[in-house]
């Protein structure tokens, strides 16, 4: 996720909800792609990848399975696609079934944005009912009893997890609402994270 993205967010009422974000910068990591299978889901060989289960990455340059290529030097955000680490070589992509692409031949770039060294950082997050109105839930001690948004960072897989128990979303009585995510460093520099809508629906089993 880059920095300030828009990002709305569904909640069923009743039910335990979480959300991950990946806080993404530049510079963007270049890793030559060695090997790609005509498998369900599309499995790549890249050397020493650094990447973590969870982290998005883009396809360029690729000889042979051409239908995996983005646009190199214009990739766009939707070009970008979560990856399961297999090991430190092997990644694979889930959402995408290469099981009737072309045989890959050569070449081939994975690419993908740096993560945000999280040490000393916290997060902060309100809902409200509109911009600049009613808080409606948060992460703030202050807003007792509305505090029941809980951040957890996690600088290892370099994920930043947002949780409501099941409990928490039951007691909403409010449907909509907009709301953003702000990361607060070690030095009290302050970032957008993220933003957008909130939607609250009904569960169907109770």
């Amino acid at each position: 996720m880059a920095n300030g993205k828009k990002q709305d967010l569904e909640i069923v009422q009743g039910k335990t909800y979480q959300m991950v974000f990946h806080w993404e910068e530049k510079p963007i990591v270049y890793k030559v792609v060695s090997g790609a299978l005509q498998s369900a889901p599309l499995r790549l060989t890249v050397v020493a990848h650094g990447l973590k289960s969870g982290w998005r990455a883009a396809m360029t340059n690729f000889k042979g399975m051409t239908e995996v290529n983005a646009e190199a030097n214009n990739v766009k955000d939707t070009d970008f696609y979560p990856v399961t680490v297999v090991d430190v070589d092997t990644v694979e992509i889930n959402d995408i079934n290469a099981a009737g692409f072309k045989p890959y031949v050569s070449g081939g770039i994975l690419q993908f944005f740096s993560p945000v060294d999280l040490t000393g950082f916290t997060a902060r997050m309100k809902i409200r009912n509109k911009v600049g109105g009613t808080v409606l839930a948060s992460t703030e001690a202050g807003d007792t009893p509305l505090d029941v948004l809980v951040i957890t960072i996690n600088n290892t897989t370099h994920s930043i997890t947002l949780s409501i128990s099941a409990d928490d979303s039951a007691s909403f009585t409010w449907k909509s609402g907009v709301y953003d995510i702000e990361m607060v460093g070690p030095t009290g520099d302050v970032s957008p994270l993220c933003y957008g809508s909130v939607a609250v629906s009904k569960e169907v089993t109770n």
